[in-house]
């Protein structure tokens, strides 16, 4: 599902489930020197332009629809996990446990500790392949630069939204791989 049809020309969803919001001008950051300065510097470190309107535009845009497969990559593994794991626990503890044969008691575990553990390889490599992407890493090491300068330049008086791009930091996956810095796709979209 592409959420970006409903947009207005400089709008972007921040969280997931959200309505849009509209992106702060570079100019707005920029007015303040210490956000611009430290724009240029990040500038070089991460090979984005932070007070190109278009490019943060897009970056944000991009940054939305990796949150929502990073989502969905774990609601289509994590629910059936949590309700197996969940459906096993209750069964043992209403009906297995009262088995007379050990045996059938030994293969239930078994049983139950196989579908678990594969589901969990699953959740764990939808999981890899999602915060483990080196491209979607430079995006969100970008994002979350972003969200650095931002924050900075309202610091320091910019009439910048308060939680303004109205998402949360990335507390994992975004370092920034030099070495994978082409241009960001995601869900197979390419570049604008």
């Amino acid at each position: 599902m592409d959420d970006t049809t409903d947009l207005g020309e400089w709008e972007f969803v921040g969280r997931r489930g959200t309505d849009p919001v509209s992106m702060v001008p570079a100019e707005v950051i920029s007015a303040i020197p210490r956000a611009r300065t430290e724009a240029e510097r990040l500038r070089e470190e991460l090979r984005f332009d932070f007070l190109d309107d278009r490019a943060v535009l897009r970056m944000l845009r991009l940054r939305h629809q990796d949150d929502l497969a990073m989502f969905n990559a774990g609601f289509r593994t994590g629910v059936p996990l949590a309700v197996i794991g969940f459906g096993a626990a209750v069964y043992w503890g209403g009906v297995v446990q009262f088995w007379e044969s050990a045996a059938a008691r030994l293969a239930f575990s078994g049983a139950a500790v196989a579908v678990v553990m594969s589901l969990l390889a699953v959740f764990v490599r939808a999981g890899a392949a999602q915060w483990g992407d080196p491209v979607r890493q430079n995006l969100r090491a970008r994002a979350k630069a972003y969200r650095e300068l931002a924050h900075l330049a309202r610091r320091e008086g910019a009439d910048i939204p308060a939680h303004y791009p109205h998402y949360g930091p990335y507390p994992f996956a975004a370092t920034f791989r030099p070495e994978a810095d082409r241009a960001e796709t995601i869900e197979g979209e390419g570049p604008s």
